[in-house]
Formats: C-alpha cells, sequence, structure tokens
C-alpha cells in the first residue's frame, strides 16, 4: 500500500502480490528464528535485496507461476533471510531510507510514512480477505447471490430459464467465457447450478467444461459489463437476476463478498474451506491433525512440529 497498491501495480508492472507478501513471511520467519531488533533490520535487508516479481504471472492460464509468485518463492525468501542473518550474517541497517533505498528503487514517489502508519492500532491480518469460492475474484460475489437466492427460494437446475451476472466492466472481461475453468464466470455459475456448490477439484477441471450437461446450463447464462458498478471498484458487486420457468423473476446484489472483513466466513466456513484444499492431497486424517495444530497454534513450541504433517 504504501508503494501505492493496485495503481503502481498497473504502472510499473511490477508484482505487488509477490512483494508484499515476501516481507510477511521474512517478518513470521525472523520472529520464530527469535531475531532479535538488529537483526530484524538486516533480515528486512536482504528481503528486500530478494524483492522480486512481475505481472505477466497473469499470463499463464494453468495459475502455475502465480501459486510460485504469491506463495512459494515469497516462503521461500522470507525463511532465506532469516537464515541468513541467524547464521551471522550483516547487513544494511536501514534499506526503506538513505541513499539507494528500497522506495527509490521501486517508487520514488511512494511515502514511506505508510510502513508505520497507525502501527500497533491498525492490524492487517484483521483485514485480509479469504475466498470462499475457490475460482477467480471477480466471480466471488455472483456465486454468493447465487447461493443467497437458493438459501431463500430454493430451485433447481431444471428449473432455471435465464441468469442474467452484471459486473464491473474489468471484471466482466476478465472471467467472461474464458478457456479456463476456474475463472470463467458462465461455467462456474453453470456448474454451481448443477452441483450446488464448488469444490476446488471440480472448478479446476477443464474436461468438465465440455460436459453436455454444463453446456446446457452455461447456455442460460449471460454476462453484462456494467460501467457503474466499475465505478465501485476495487469493490467487487455482482447483481445476478434468476428467471424461472414459473415466470418468478429472483434478483439479489452483493457487495461485500463473503470473506471479506466486512462479511467474514465463520470459522467452520473457513475449516471447511481448508478441508477442500488440503484432505484430497493429504488425506483427511493428515488434513484434520494439520488444522488442530493450526488453530491452536499460540501453543506449539516448535514450528518445525507442523513439518510432518505438510508433507505425503
Amino acid at each position: 500500500m504504501t508503494l501505492g497498491g493496485q495503481q503502481f501495480e498497473a504502472e510499473s508492472h511490477w508484482s505487488t502480490h509477490s512483494i508484499a507478501p515476501l516481507f510477511g513471511a521474512a517478518a513470521a520467519a525472523g520472529c520464530a528464528a527469535s531475531l532479535n531488533a538488529q537483526q530484524m533490520r538486516w533480515a528486512l535487508g536482504y528481503t528486500a535485496q530478494q524483492s522480486s516479481g512481475i505481472g505477466a504471472w497473469n499470463r499463464d492460464t494453468e495459475h502455475i507461476q502465480k501459486a510460485f509468485l504469491f506463495g512459494g518463492m515469497t516462503a521461500r525468501s522470507g525463511v532465506t533471510s532469516a537464515l541468513l542473518v541467524q547464521a551471522g550474517w550483516t547487513g544494511v541497517d536501514d534499506v526503506f531510507s538513505g541513499k539507494d533505498n528500497f522506495f527509490l528503487a521501486y517508487n520514488p514517489k511512494a511515502n514511506p510514512i505508510g510502513l508505520i502508519e497507525k502501527l500497533g492500532e491498525r492490524y492487517e491480518i484483521t483485514r485480509t480477505n479469504i475466498k470462499k469460492w475457490p475460482v477467480g475474484s471477480p466471480i466471488q460475489a455472483a456465486l454468493d447471490a447465487l447461493e443467497i437466492l437458493r438459501r431463500e427460494h430454493p430451485f433447481d437446475a431444471s428449473q432455471v430459464v435465464r441468469i442474467e451476472v452484471r459486473l464491473a466492466t474489468a471484471e466482466a472481461a476478465i472471467v467472461d467465457n474464458r478457456e479456463i475453468p476456474d475463472i470463467c464466470v458462465q461455467h462456474i455459475l453453470a456448474l454451481a447450478l448443477l452441483e450446488k456448490t464448488i469444490t476446488f477439484v471440480a472448478a479446476h477441471d477443464r474436461a468438465r467444461m465440455k460436459e453436455p450437461s454444463i453446456l446446457h446450463e452455461r447456455a442460460k447464462i449471460n454476462l453484462t459489463p456494467d460501467d457503474g458498478l466499475q465505478r465501485l471498484m476495487p469493490l467487487r458487486v455482482a447483481i445476478l437476476e434468476v428467471t424461472l420457468a414459473d415466470d418468478t423473476h429472483l434478483s439479489r446484489r452483493v457487495d461485500n463478498v463473503r470473506g471479506t472483513p466486512e462479511n467474514p466466513m465463520t470459522r467452520g466456513e473457513v475449516l471447511d474451506k481448508a478441508r477442500d484444499l488440503i484432505a484430497p492431497v493429504l488425506g483427511m486424517q493428515k488434513c484434520s491433525a494439520l488444522l488442530e495444530q493450526i488453530i491452536g497454534i499460540e501453543a506449539l513450541r516448535n514450528v518445525c512440529d507442523l513439518r510432518p504433517l505438510l508433507q505425503l
């Protein structure tokens, strides 16, 4: 945010999705390594030197490079910063100020005061978005709207004649009839109509995009870019209108997606999402043990105890 957020990313072509998490990973690793204040200064210096990532990840339709930038690379580099200092390496004391500092390198127009704005008062972790659905962000609100309508007025896919969905113009361009299943709004809504939920496995199964039953439902769905909703960005708003065979007309607008600070998920919902992601890979038994440890992480004596639960 100090660098300039989405505007900085768009103008510079750097990926803030990789730069910011790297510093979070380094801070966490530094805490786990019990680094003192001076060592933390050096660790931040090594972290600044490793900060990298460009917006080209958007062009990878398999999202593999995205996963590397958002998670793998940042975790690896953050741990490296802590390990170097723990091993006795010294370095620059003040990488955020002085000659050739971090901000001069990335964005000389940035205001470094943002680093300490409301320090000790505002905790960014409490403002974190957690996706309820394992699909692209522009689709989240549309899925929320469909789930709410079904809860208020239950209906099956066979009863649906037409679905009209409106999204911000820029958001619609990202998800309109894409070849990637998890960021194609028509495919995902069709899948949700049939299965009444969206799992990670189903959302990423490219072969299902050709299933006749899904194509039948997909033909009912129309996406309209909305300039009015565009003006509300970065708030991702969706308006969903459903017409049933008996001429019933249902409409729902979602402004605050489930999983945002304004509409947070319950612990149960977060755990359900985690199980959907983890259990198919590690198995339900190991998944349950891992989640139990994570929920009680304050009592974990050694972070290394998590390692066996994270391995196949």
